[in-house]
């Protein structure tokens, strides 16, 4: 049964304003306006976790993250049944993400009693070394405290309240304390009513995990601001995320801002790939543009392709499995909005061509395909500015060289794909240095949509794909955002933290 309210400290509090979510089908539900007074109540309780909590064993940890992933599988139809009427997303792909979202908490406690992530180092005393002794000095990661985590749109579990950021958080040992998105606050409800009962279980400080739910803007501005949050966990746009990222800068004390902010995701089709199987990977590509509305970070949204026959017929074949997909339903009105007002831009192009044009509005999404040319794409920033959800920009080269030019000229993504041959070695050769300094994960042969949680994941790159090209959101290493290593010099072993002693 849903509460309706705000989780603070292990406490359902109500307010008299409310607000009520947008689902597509069934009756509309009631939940508290989160407001400042919140945000502080539940920002003091995760410091105070933190006192006992920043300092648990990871056996009990990790006894804490299996015991969450059991509670939201305990919670799965009613997740599943609000999760569909307030997305739109069909039954199959939410337990599906709720497996990866009880996954990941046990991905990761499975990887902090392994220890690994705790970078450990021993330099050993040589107080007889000359011409000076050495100490005894140890380093360890040490959690950093309350960390305050934003839901997503468009994974309402595995990147919002019980998503990447509070797993990872909460494996390194730091409380949290989540913004719900507004969206699908019925999710976000269900997922705190399982992560609160988990606390219980283990017996863990209540201040362990908060969420507040609606509000204003200045209920986000009081949580990124407030003095005892150590950093934020973003996912979101490209706006929002610059804003936040401003407020932490401008902080006192400046925290670190995890924001994933936006990416085309392109795709550069090499000649001899194209030559042998253009329509296959325009079938596939199809297929990956529109899964889900095209409403995924690793959307391909960008293909780069030499001009010729082939090119032609690739487009040919992209236009033509396009047109198979039908309309999908976008996650909010929001959205929906958007995406439409970024394919009325395009339209309005002089420089782009329309492939494919299809016809949707309210909250419906339907595929387009546009065309420009590599040097039109080269002069005007606006045709690499994503567009959220199924439509995609062919970008012709010239030759070898313009496609080149593309890649130096791309701005920060997530991914970068390149479809190639044995043929197409030499030319890979050249793309591949300067995709990696666009990129953190670049594919061959395949389709970003799809990210898998595992140790050697990177989600994550340079600006605006993220806003701090050396972490990732996704996969264990997503961890080390919430640490920071601590040099221990001669400190006497009964004082030592026991991962160190």
């Amino acid at each position: 049964m849903l509460i309706g309210k705000h989780l603070i400290a292990g406490e359902w509090v109500g307010t008299d304003a409310t607000f009520e979510n947008t689902p597509l089908t069934g009756k509309v539900d009631t939940f508290a306006v989160g407001t400042t007074e919140h945000v502080d109540a539940a920002v003091k309780a995760a410091e105070q976790a933190f006192l006992s909590y920043g300092s648990s064993s990871r056996a009990d940890r990790a006894t804490f993250l299996r015991a969450i992933a059991t509670e939201l599988e305990a919670r799965g139809a009613d997740i599943t049944a609000i999760g569909v009427r307030e997305t739109g997303l069909p039954e199959m792909r939410l337990n599906g993400e709720r497996g990866r979202a009880a996954g990941q908490f046990r991905l990761f406690a499975d990887h902090i009693e392994a220890g690994d992530y705790l970078d450990r180092r021993f330099d050993a005393a040589e107080p007889d070394r000359e011409p000076a002794p050495r100490p005894d000095l140890r380093l360890m990661q040490r959690p950093i405290g309350p960390i305050a985590v934003f839901g997503a749109s468009n994974f309402p579990l595995a990147f919002s309240a019980a998503g990447g950021d509070t797993a990872a958080a909460l494996a390194a040992g730091c409380p949290v304390v989540v913004r719900g998105h507004y969206a699908h606050p019925g999710i976000s409800d269900y997922v705190a009513q399982a992560i609160d009962a988990a606390i219980k279980t283990c017996g863990l400080h209540p201040g362990v995990f908060s969420q507040i739910q609606g509000g204003d803007n200045s209920v986000g501005h009081a949580l990124v601001t407030h003095p005892l949050i150590r950093a934020v966990g973003f996912t979101g746009g490209l706006a929002g995320g610059r804003a936040l990222y401003a407020l932490c800068a401008a902080r006192p004390e400046p925290i670190p801002f995890y924001g994933e902010l936006g990416s085309v995701n392109p795709m550069f089709l090499l000649p001899a790939a194209v030559a042998a199987r253009g329509e296959s990977i325009a079938s596939a590509w199809a297929g990956s543009l529109t899964m889900g509305a095209g409403q995924f970070c690793t959307n391909p949204g960008i293909a780069v392709v030499i001009g010729g026959d082939d090119a032609e017929a690739f487009s040919s074949a992209a236009k033509d499995a396009l047109s198979e997909v039908a309309a999908q339903t976008m996650l909010t009105d929001g959205i929906a909005s958007a995406f439409h007002s970024g394919r009325d831009r395009l339209q309005a192009s002089s420089t782009v061509r329309e492939v494919l044009s299809t016809s949707c509005d309210s909250r419906n999404a339907t595929p387009y395909l546009f065309a420009t040319t590599a040097k039109e794409w080269l002069a005007d920033e606006e045709l690499g500015e994503e567009v959220f959800g199924p439509l995609g920009m062919l970008v012709v080269a010239e030759d070898e060289a313009e496609m080149l030019a593309v890649a130096n000229a791309l701005k920060g993504q997530l991914t970068c794909t390149l479809h190639m041959d044995d043929d197409d070695t030499e030319l890979a050769q050249s793309l591949l240095p300067v995709l990696e300094r666009k990129a953190g994960r670049i594919l061959a042969n395949g389709f970003p949509t799809g990210v898998e949680v595992c140790d050697s994941m990177v989600h994550g790159g340079p600006f605006p794909a993220s806003t701090n090209f050396g972490a990732t959101s996704v996969g264990t290493m997503s961890i080390r955002r919430f640490l920071r290593p601590v040099c221990y010099q001669n400190i006497p072993a009964a004082i030592l933290p026991a991962d160190l002693a």
